[in-house]
């Protein structure tokens, strides 16, 4: 993004071992920050159920980790035998990510426009106080809630990470002289965009469960939605250059 993978690069020489695993660290705590990524992970998070710190960090985790697993299973072909996905399977990974940004974004406005996040009023030792109120567990509610699972962050994990947003990275690990240096700093690679993700997604979590969030999030909702679902699409398009790419 914007050259930073480049210039954290710059700092290792390829050989010395502190140097290439500081850089393969790095380059995994900053893949987390890429705008699509950041796109899915909100609209993630807002349009879960329970959007809790814990149960954040617990969708962020399983969402790392399926971005890991495939970040890892189609970096190492790369790192071992300079062999890449071909380049229409790189167009169709993107373009799928681009429509998994849609859909979550589609699916945070329809729990808007359902009612889904609804601000009601309680007294408290005389104080009046906003609370957000979902109505997860009222069964008489009239629209169920269903809440997103780990195993459907993970799914949506996997699909982000075929995608070609970190080829940089994984290609300058490919870069380095020892092989066996290279599938380490990927693993590392992997690992910590992992940890980032988790710690990206806990702060959002603890964001949305904050008085002042929670108590406008009903208006946020379909700016957060609209805004998300022009990047997906827009994304879908630049990955067939139908549109710019300047990340």
């Amino acid at each position: 993004m914007f050259g930073i993978d480049d210039q954290i690069a710059s700092f290792s020489d390829g050989v010395a071992l502190w140097l290439v695993v500081a850089v393969g660290i790095l380059l995994g705590l900053r893949h987390a920050t890429d705008p699509d990524h950041l796109a899915a992970v909100t609209t993630l998070i807002a349009g879960g159920r329970e959007r809790t710190v814990r149960a954040a960090s617990v969708l962020g985790l399983a969402w790392g980790l399926g971005h890991a697993t495939s970040l890892f299973a189609f970096g190492l072909p790369i790192v071992l035998f300079n062999d890449y996905l071909p380049a229409r399977a790189q167009q169709a990974a993107e373009t799928a990510i681009g429509f998994v940004i849609v859909y979550l974004a589609v699916r945070l406005l329809i729990r808007w426009r359902r009612g889904a996040f609804h601000v009601h009023k309680h007294a408290h030792g005389g104080i009046e106080h906003g609370h957000l109120h979902p109505h997860a567990n009222d069964g008489g509610h009239g629209h169920p809630h269903k809440s997103r699972s780990p195993l459907g962050a993970y799914g949506i994990g996997l699909v982000h990470g075929i995608g070609g947003s970190a080829g940089v990275s994984v290609l300058i690990l490919a870069s380095i002289e020892s092989t066996a240096l290279a599938v380490v700093s990927l693993v590392l690679l992997a690992v910590f965009t992992a940890v980032s993700m988790t710690v990206l997604t806990t702060g959002f979590g603890l964001t949305l469960v904050s008085r002042p969030v929670r108590a406008i999030f009903g208006g946020v909702a379909p700016a957060l939605g609209v805004m998300s679902l022009s990047f997906g699409f827009w994304y879908a398009s630049a990955a067939w250059s139908l549109a710019p790419y300047p990340f």
